[in-house]
């Protein structure tokens, strides 16, 4: 069994060389942070992540959640990982310490978050959840609201839950049915039915505080007329403690394809006349409130993705170190020659790299982003604030999206190296296949987030957020034209921006005129491939440090002296390692991508056009 999840190496790489996140402790909200300190939550999270949680993994998902009486059984493996978790204060890692929070980086978030995720994404939901709905409780309760909830969320002591999709809607929040009625003491009563609820019921926790979105009686059609509520399972009286059961039921749990360990709830709200809950926010702006939860949900579901891609290909790395199956291809004909492992067949290694590049590049894309947070929050001008608030709106739908979509793949190449082994649950490679298929779906489909890219991202602000991103990349491309050895790497790369710059107006004024219907047909390859130009970007980045530093080791960028040197000192294997990842990707991937953006440019109509009857019986 692989005990290394994510590369410690290559984490810090990104954190502390590529992002250089230790300049963000120069805030005030940061006094007495330093890189040690950051290093050592990294670590703790590190130890909890092996030694406790991944040995839970495929026992959970073995065990699965049971559904007895009306109650949610969790793994009984996950009650232990659960208070170890909560003692370690992690759910509230980034907030402020005055909201019981340890008051770290965003990027500390998503670094410790990888970790916690590629050990057992099933049961991180759980505490995951209870950040999210205490984050929107912090963003848009009352004070009264705060003070009952909030620090129980924080801690882990209650659970949370979000109910929104319902059966007949599904995606379409504005369709729900969901009905509250407003009574005398400024409660709602509230009745419904949701499903998909993750974790709307368990046994981890005395309560859980659910937040529903549903229409009060009278509200304006569509999403215009949505409100939040606050609706606990267990209802809370003035002083804290905790009253009387409220109608709020779990019917059912669904029988799923993974993630067998994180309960995916059916509920019942009002069955007997009896669910109260509280608005939170203004009425007819639940919406608003909602994608407060929805937006950080959609960057942890980018961090569960890469988590999964990372762990898989952890374990594929081990493997073909260590398997040995036929010849090396240059004594294939040598009857003496021996077996040897399969890391030295060219197709194998050619795996293993573009698994590295697409894992490395998501750490990297990830982690920029979560940067992003910070810089928003203390940046001293407000342009610079408001330019990077752009830019994580413009970036989370492709996070989401690629690193979902990209996860999947990267879990099946991964399996592809096992062979049939990787095929047998003799090995955990079937799980985070089937686990990380998820990610594409829940928290917005990857078709939801390519529309949101195309009909709002797109041309948010005129395009401004756009044009700010793709400045920041010629940002890079100019720096890396001074470094000798990547300037091929940089004048590739600000070919695929020019064009996706091209690409992505005209696809922008397609979706403007008759043509709207077509243009939504390419909004999924044009994310993707825009992700590979993001992903481009941040390879060259990764480069950008690397290189110099292998130039100071080496004391020359030649190739053979890099890698003879590489085999006897880790640090030149390491920046060696960086840079021929981001010359395959930039050389071998983007090529592909600019093929991508012709067939988009081409804007061919046979897609919308092909009638329905003929797609076949």
């Amino acid at each position: 069994m692989v005990h290394q999840l994510a590369d410690r190496r290559d984490v810090d790489f990104v954190v502390f060389e590529q992002i250089e996140s230790e300049k963000i402790l120069k805030n005030e909200k940061f006094n007495g942070l330093n890189r040690k300190a950051l290093e050592l939550v990294i670590t703790e999270a590190r130890k909890l992540s092996i030694k406790e949680i991944l040995p839970t993994n495929v026992l959970g998902d073995r065990e699965g959640v049971r559904f007895e009486n009306g109650e949610v059984k969790v793994p009984d493996s996950f009650h232990k990982i659960y208070k170890l978790y909560c003692q370690g204060e992690w759910i509230a890692t980034m907030d402020d310490v005055n909201v019981g929070g340890q008051g770290m980086p965003a990027i500390i978030w998503a670094a410790v978050s990888e970790y916690f995720v590629s050990a057992n994404l099933a049961f991180i939901m759980y505490p995951a959840l209870c950040h999210g709905i205490g984050k929107v409780v912090e963003t848009y309760g009352t004070d009264e609201q705060k003070a009952l909830y909030l620090e129980k969320l924080y801690t882990g002591q209650w659970g949370g839950a979000m109910l929104l999709t319902e059966p007949h809607a599904g995606s379409d929040v504005g369709e729900l049915s969901c009905e509250a009625v407003k009574n005398d003491d400024k409660t709602y009563s509230i009745v419904g039915n949701k499903i998909f609820i993750t974790g709307g019921e368990h046994n981890l926790t005395k309560n859980i505080i659910h937040l529903v979105l549903a229409r009060i009686k009278g509200a304006p059609p569509g999403s215009r007329g949505v409100s939040l509520f606050i609706v606990p399972k267990i209802s809370v009286n003035p002083d804290g403690s905790l009253g009387d059961a409220n109608d709020v039921v779990c019917t059912g749990v669904e029988e799923k394809m993974g993630i067998h360990g994180s309960a995916t709830c059916s509920m019942s709200l009002g069955s007997k006349g009896n669910c109260r809950g509280m608005l939170i926010g203004e009425e007819n702006k639940g919406m608003k409130a909602m994608f407060c939860l929805m937006n950080e949900a959609r960057i942890g579901v980018a961090i569960q993705g890469q988590a999964l891609a990372g762990a898989a290909y952890a374990h594929a790395l081990t493997h073909a170190k260590e398997r040995c199956q036929g010849k090396n291809l240059l004594k294939i004909f040598d009857p003496t020659a021996v077996q040897v492992p399969i890391i030295q067949h060219p197709d194998v290694k050619r795996m293993l790299i573009w698994m590295k590049a697409n894992v490395e590049g998501m750490r990297s894309l990830i982690y920029y982003t979560a940067n992003c947070l910070d810089l928003e929050a203390f940046e001293e001008k407000e342009e610079d604030r408001e330019k990077y608030k752009g830019l994580i709106e413009f970036l989370t739908p492709i996070l989401k999206c690629y690193c979902s979509e990209k996860s999947f793949d990267v879990c099946a190449q991964a399996l592809q190296v096992f062979g049939g082994y990787g095929f047998t649950t003799e090995y955990p490679m079937e799980q985070y296949l089937r686990d990380s298929k998820i990610t594409t779906i829940y928290e917005g489909t990857s078709g939801i987030q390519s529309m949101d890219l195309l009909g709002r991202k797109l041309g948010m602000k005129n395009g401004k957020c756009f044009m700010d991103l793709l400045g920041e990349m010629q940002a890079s491309i100019v720096q890396a034209r001074e470094i000798a050895g990547i300037r091929n790497l940089a004048d590739k790369l600000e070919r695929a921006v020019n064009r996706s710059s091209e690409v992505g107006l005209h696809l922008g004024t397609l979706a403007m005129g008759p043509d709207l219907m077509v243009a939504f047909t390419f909004s999924h390859p044009f994310l993707m491939a825009l992700g590979d130009v993001t992903m481009a970007w941040m390879h060259l980045q990764r480069a950008i440090k690397a290189v110099p530093e292998l130039q100071k080791l080496v004391g020359s960028l030649d190739p053979q002296d890099r890698r003879k040197k590489a085999e006897t000192n880790k640090r030149v294997a390491f920046y060696e390692g960086v840079f021929c990842t981001a010359q395959f990707f930039i050389n071998s991937e983007l090529p592909v991508t600019m093929g991508k953006f012709d067939a988009i440019a081409a804007s061919d109509d046979a897609a919308m056009g092909i009638p329905e009857v003929s797609f076949g019986t």
